[in-house]
């Protein structure tokens, strides 16, 4: 049985997206094939956020800042927003079964008075694992039950 197409959008594809597709992919990747695109992506991957997971252990150096129009005929099956905006783009597709959207604030914008920016994308990055392990515990439980 081929795994279940992940589908992550953001707004520029640059930042949250990249990091939960990164984060999924660790935790899950045998079960799912995680993608990540945008509405209206950047053209690459924000350096801090490569920089935020390679701390973790996870090389996303290979990810690709794309368009989420390239996965409507690819049989994504469930599509997971992280931000507002990419929530009210998003389109359907064909053989969605699942769509949530849970939000993260915008690591480049994030920064609080008392954090560097890679404080920020730490922060972030560590928020976005916390929900996307528990959805790979989730399923994997719910698969093996």
């Amino acid at each position: 049985m081929p795994k279940p197409k992940v589908l992550i959008l953001c707004t520029g594809n640059s930042c949250r997206s990249h990091l939960a597709e990164g984060i999924l992919r660790a935790a899950a990747g045998d079960l799912f094939e995680v993608f990540s695109a945008g509405s209206k992506p950047k053209g690459a991957v924000h350096p801090l956020a490569l920089e935020a997971l390679k701390e973790i252990g996870i090389d996303a150096s290979h990810h690709t800042s794309d368009h989420l129009d390239i996965y409507l005929d690819q049989g994504i099956t469930t599509v997971i927003t992280v931000c507002g905006n990419a929530e009210q783009a998003c389109p359907t597709f064909p053989e969605m079964v699942n769509r949530y959207h849970w939000g993260f604030e915008d690591p480049p914008h994030a920064q609080r008075e008392d954090e560097s920016e890679l404080d920020a994308f730490r922060r972030i990055r560590d928020e976005i694992k916390l929900v996307f392990e528990a959805y790979a515990a989730g399923y994997r439980e719910a698969v093996s039950a």
